[in-house]
């Protein structure tokens, strides 16, 4: 049975401004589930709209588990910080795996919690 899939591409992330609220601070999230039971791999990708890509960050996830990644904060092993503006994640993962990517947007009145559609391939 297919418990995921092996890569994901998240192609709408542009970090929102924190705001003023501390109890709802805007920012993403990509979190990711592992249905297996071994051990997931992850190999993060970074694609920018105005700088080279940041390519091969990892993580493992381990069996059975869920981690969220919040996007503002240093992520993987190598605490790579992503900068404000426009990217793209993509997801690679030696065992299925399923991802998704959420944004808390307070640049609104009423703030907004947003699902971004992923694609698997």
């Amino acid at each position: 049975m297919n418990k995921g899939q092996l890569n994901w591409v998240f192609p709408d992330g542009d970090l929102p401004p924190h705001g003023d609220n501390p109890d709802f601070l805007g920012h993403e999230a990509l979190t990711v589930t592992n249905l297996n039971d071994t051990d997931a791999h992850l190999t993060i990708d970074i694609i920018f709209e105005d700088k080279d890509p940041v390519k091969g960050l990892t993580f493992t996830l381990g069996a059975e588990r869920v981690f969220c990644f919040r996007l503002d904060y240093p992520i993987c092993d190598q605490q790579f910080q992503i900068p404000h503006g426009q990217y793209s994640i993509v997801v690679h993962s030696d065992v299925p795996v399923v991802a998704c990517f959420g944004r808390l947007d307070v640049r609104q009145t009423n703030m907004a919690y947003y699902i971004v559609q992923g694609y698997s391939y």
